[in-house]
C-alpha cells in the first residue's frame, strides 16, 4: 500500500492536480488499484456545474492516468524523482457512464497492456461504490524530464 508521501516520489503532481490519494494494490508489470477521494472542496466544482457540482470526465481520464504513470514507474523500477516523466500521450474507448459527485470514492484500476519504446499502453476503469463510472484505454510516454 501507498500513501500520499510514496504516490508524490512517483508522480510530479501536486495540489491541485494530483488526483490519486492511495494506492492499495500494486503488482510490477501487471496491474495496480488506487483510490481519489472526490470532496466537495475541489476546485473545480466552483463551475462545474454550480448547483449540480459533477467532476469532469477529462479529470476521471487523468486520474486513470495518474494511477498508471505509478504502475509505469513501479513496472520500470523508477520514479519521477530519477527524472523521468510520463506524459499523457493519448486514451481510446472512453466511456462515461455516469456522473461523479461529491462524497464520491474513485476507486482507479488500471491493467498493463504494453510497453514497446517508453510508449505505455494501459486497460483502465474507474468505479464508484462497485459501480463503473468510466472505462478507457490509457496511453503514456516515458519521457526524461
Amino acid at each position: 500500500m501507498m500513501q500520499i508521501d510514496e504516490i508524490q516520489r512517483f508522480l510530479p503532481h501536486r495540489f491541485p492536480f494530483l488526483l490519486v490519494d492511495r494506492v492499495v494494490e500494486v503488482e510490477a508489470g501487471k496491474s495496480i488499484v488506487g483510490y481519489k477521494n472526490v470532496t466537495i472542496n475541489e476546485p473545480f466544482f466552483t463551475g462545474h456545474f454550480p448547483g449540480r457540482p459533477i467532476m469532469p470526465g477529462v479529470l476521471i481520464i487523468e486520474a486513470m492516468a495518474q494511477v498508471s504513470g505509478i504502475l509505469g514507474y513501479v513496472t520500470a523500477g523508477r520514479s519521477a524523482a530519477d527524472g523521468s516523466i510520463h506524459l499523457l500521450a493519448g486514451s481510446n474507448k472512453a466511456r462515461f457512464k455516469r456522473p461523479v459527485v461529491p462524497g464520491d470514492q474513485l476507486r482507479l484500476e488500471s491493467t498493463l497492456l504494453s510497453n514497446k519504446h517508453g510508449i505505455w499502453k494501459f486497460d483502465c476503469r474507474a468505479l464508484v461504490d462497485g459501480e463503473v463510472v468510466c472505462v478507457a484505454e490509457v496511453m503514456s510516454a516515458e519521457r526524461d524530464a
